[in-house]
């Protein structure tokens, strides 16, 4: 590890706030403790969380590092004692708690993924903050099937994008709301059976006519709020509601008796904080399960638009327009 840099540039949070506490910095470059690889990273994923971690609401767990970023890909450029399967110089991505706004990035092994074949560092740095979270949530918790009708919200956003094409991938029936009729068009040329407009329909009506009155197996669910509400009237019998986040609030109002009627299932997860072993888990159900469908085409990611580290600021301004269909990335160093 002797030649790897003494220093590195990093984008910090300088301050609680808006996109502008997105700062510039150097600091130390990240040795990789027992069981850890480090990471030159080529691109970053910019994600929600990270945007709710700049204004002050998502703290990194303890012992992460308090930088933002929650997945990157590049290049093994060290390994810690006990790291087997891997070489240095693997084209690599990787899941993690913290740090991937940063030229090197150190991730338990368990964490780390190689780059399907046929895809970019760039491509591949999209993937696993949406594939661990989907996997974990759609077919973990909520057992998708080829049998399910799947209503997922947000079905442009980088999770959205993932979660229809990876049940439409298992034989679901994919349903998917968004917010203008160029995205809908968006989740249909994805896999979606049907995009709904929400600014202008009712989810409910349109799920209940679709499904002669069934509703749907499964509602993936990150908008939270009154929508709660609207999903247990959405959902079939035995039907699994996940919650993923709640754009539009943390509590809700809902009615036991109709959950009790139709014998649903709500349930929800978060993934930062959860130890390394279980993300282990997930990455190896992804290997098995994801990679070869990517591999396949059957998976493709989506890029809305690539910026310089430097303008981490002007990616954060991206998303919280939610103009974006698909993943925004950072591009760190280029490893072609």
């Amino acid at each position: 590890m002797s030649d790897l840099p003494a220093t590195m540039q990093a984008v910090e949070i300088a301050g609680f706030g808006g996109p502008d506490a997105l700062t510039l910095t150097t600091r130390p470059t990240p040795q990789p403790g027992e069981g850890e690889v480090l990471i030159r990273v080529a691109a970053a994923g910019v994600n929600r969380p990270d945007i709710v971690q700049r204004q002050g609401a998502y703290p990194p767990p303890p012992g992460a590092s308090d930088l933002p970023g929650l997945e990157v890909a590049g290049t093994i450029a060290a390994m810690g004692q006990g790291v087997e399967g891997f070489r240095i110089g693997d084209p690599v991505c990787a899941l993690l708690a913290g740090g991937g706004y940063a030229e090197y990035a150190a991730v338990p092994a368990v964490q780390v993924l190689p780059v399907p074949a046929g895809l970019s560092l760039i491509e591949a740095a999209s993937l696993p903050e949406t594939c661990f979270t989907v996997w974990s949530n759609l077919f973990d918790r909520a057992r998708c099937a080829a049998s399910d009708v799947v209503l997922i919200h947000g079905g442009t956003s980088g999770i959205g994008v993932t979660a229809i094409q990876m049940a439409k991938s298992f034989g679901a029936k994919v349903f998917a709301t968004a917010g203008s009729a160029a995205k809908v068009l968006e989740c249909e040329r994805l896999g979606a059976a049907r995009g709904i407009d929400y600014k202008n329909e009712d989810f409910v009506a349109v799920i209940k006519e679709a499904t002669d009155g069934r509703g749907a197996n499964i509602i993936l669910d990150m908008v939270g709020g009154d929508y709660v509400a609207r999903n247990i009237q959405a959902a079939a019998t035995d039907g699994r509601i996940v919650s993923i986040a709640f754009l539009r609030g943390a509590r809700a109002e809902i009615d036991l008796g109709r959950i009790m009627f139709k014998r649903l299932i709500l349930t929800g997860s978060t993934l930062r904080a959860r130890p390394p072993a279980e993300k282990g888990v997930i990455a190896a159900a992804l290997k098995a399960e994801i990679w070869p469908r990517i591999e396949r085409g059957e998976i493709k990611p989506v890029i809305y638009r690539q910026f310089p580290l430097a303008d981490a600021a002007a990616a954060h301004r991206l998303m919280e327009s939610s103009e974006h269909i698909g993943k925004i990335m950072l591009t760190v160093a280029d490893l072609a």
